[in-house]
């Protein structure tokens, strides 16, 4: 659960939040919940609370607790969840948080802490982290001394769980020059900058890393003209980037949850490597492993997608690589859900958010696998360092960082090859505001409208004029607006199925 938005609007919602991470962990017994205070690639006026659950969300609850009108409001809706979802209070509640560096950060852990000290809740500050690495710490706390135990649940223990498995699949291959990683200006960047005293050095055959935008002593330029956000949408380099043409370079967002790749070409021409293309990458990768070690047989690679997605991704995926591709509507709840659903599920936004996740069966599989040769062993080294090195809890920048430079040195490719595994749709994603978003309703993950009735007829219409032509449109979760994402064979066509498709839409909304 996210709540962004200006940060001096925040306390009530923050201690709030604090609330419902104490009714949360009740419920499960005494597990640890997670509390992350941070907007990720917003300005830095902003802020935003996170919700680090093990085990799904409670977002209706949320929002009673967050709507409630009044204190006296606020404690009989408090009182009301807790005698209706059967929570016994005198279960120990206990919950982690940390923040990320705005400067608003301090006073939002002062509502937080309000929250969780009138609730009798345990609690642990664990300062400034990465989102992601609450989620890690989160997970093995709630893991200690289980067969799933998943790490050693400190700062520490997710650079050394990390820098291992980095080195162990790495093995002999090396890497070519180095990757420039633009840190936002945020949390990302002191983390990064940690996580690389941990990693071989570059003079005994490890990765050269140059980070750049890690300013965290002036919190107002945090995601000022750099970030993963900035990069995706300007569709060029930070200014602040001065890498030569084909070298590889990468963008984190504000608290390092998402991850962009992109390169200049040798003219000089801006070419972005995003979510879908990472995930491709890791697919191919993972697939060829488990093909490799002898496990492909045995082990179900699958994709998850949005329908944000390029199409272009979509066929490489079906076509080339072979693989399963399942689509969700938009946000990472549904796409982590349903790649649990595979032995192996690899999900990306486009936006650079994801991870893969490994199944309990896939894990043992791998664990005990015999190979029957040096090329299956050696394979299967590699798979088996991947499931330590990727953070299954949540997608991870500085994992998925580390993954990337992994397969591009096993392939031996630069940015440009990797580029070229397929080509992008060309694409226009448009915003139209509405008189009132709630009268259009979506079906089959978000791709089609089932209201008003007769707008997706017309779209169908529209969209078989256009060779490869595709587009849908979904209500925005927070304003009276719709998206509207087209693609076609040529940028001139995605362009002019855009604007006809808003027309419509524009036109069922007023």
């Amino acid at each position: 659960m996210r709540y962004p938005c200006f940060s001096s609007l925040l306390d009530s919602v923050v201690y709030r939040v604090g609330l419902l991470a104490a009714l949360r962990s009740r419920k499960l017994n005494g597990q640890r919940i997670g509390v992350m205070i941070t907007a990720s690639h917003n300005p830095p006026d902003d802020n935003g609370v996170k919700l680090v659950d093990p085990m799904g969300s409670w977002e209706t609850y949320a929002t009673i607790l967050a709507n409630a009108p009044s204190d006296q409001a606020l404690l009989e809706a408090y009182d009301k969840l807790t005698s209706d979802l059967n929570i016994k209070t005198d279960v120990k509640a206990r919950v982690v948080f940390a923040r990320d560096t705005r400067a608003s950060g301090p006073r939002l852990v002062s509502a937080l802490l309000a929250a969780l000290e009138a609730s009798g809740t345990e609690y642990t500050d664990y300062k400034l982290l990465t989102t992601p690495q609450l989620h890690y710490i989160t997970r093995c706390l709630n893991t200690k001394d289980t067969p799933y135990e998943y790490g050693e649940p400190t700062e520490k223990g997710y650079y050394q769980k990390i820098a291992a498995a980095f080195k162990a699949a790495t093995g002999t291959r090396k890497f070519n020059g180095p990757v420039t990683v633009d840190c936002a200006n945020g949390v990302g960047g002191p983390k990064l900058r940690e996580l690389i005293k941990y990693l071989p050095p570059a003079s005994e055959g490890g990765l050269e890393i140059k980070v750049v935008n890690d300013n965290v002593v002036e919190p107002e330029r945090l995601n000022h003209l750099c970030g993963a956000d900035f990069v995706k949408t300007n569709q060029r380099l930070p200014p602040s980037s001065h890498a030569a043409p084909l070298a590889r370079c990468a963008s984190l967002d504000g608290d390092a949850d998402r991850l962009m790749y992109y390169f200049n070409d040798s003219d000089s021409s801006f070419h972005l490597l995003d979510g879908d293309r990472i995930a491709t990458l890791a697919a191919l990768f993972i697939g060829d492993l488990a093909r490799n070690a002898g496990l492909g047989e045995k082990i179900k690679v699958g994709v998850v997608q949005t329908a944000y997605a390029n199409g272009a991704s979509t066929s490489y995926i079906t076509q080339d690589l072979k693989l399963p591709v399942v689509c969700t509507p938009t946000g990472v709840k549904h796409l982590h859900h349903a790649a649990t659903r595979f032995d192996v599920g690899v999900y990306f936004e486009a936006n650079g958010h994801g991870t893969v996740v490994f199944s309990e069966l896939a894990l043992k599989r791998i664990s005990k696998y015999d190979p029957q040769s040096p090329a299956q062993a050696s394979a299967l080294d590699a798979l088996r360092a991947l499931t330590a090195l990727i953070n299954q809890t949540v997608g991870d920048a500085l994992s998925d960082l580390l993954l990337v430079e992994i397969i591009l040195a096993h392939k031996a490719w630069g940015p440009k090859e990797w580029h070229l595994t397929y080509t992008d749709l060309p694409n226009r994603l448009g915003r139209i505001e509405v008189a009132d978003r709630n009268i259009f309703k979506t079906t089959d993950a978000e791709r089609k409208l089932e209201s008003p009735p007769g707008v997706q007829a017309q779209i169908d219409a529209l969209v078989g004029k256009y060779k490869n032509g595709r587009s849908f449109a979904r209500a925005s979760g927070t304003e009276d607006a719709m998206r509207v994402y087209a693609e076609a064979a040529t940028k001139g066509e995605a362009d002019d199925l855009a604007a006809k498709v808003a027309d419509v839409i524009k036109r069922a909304g007023i």
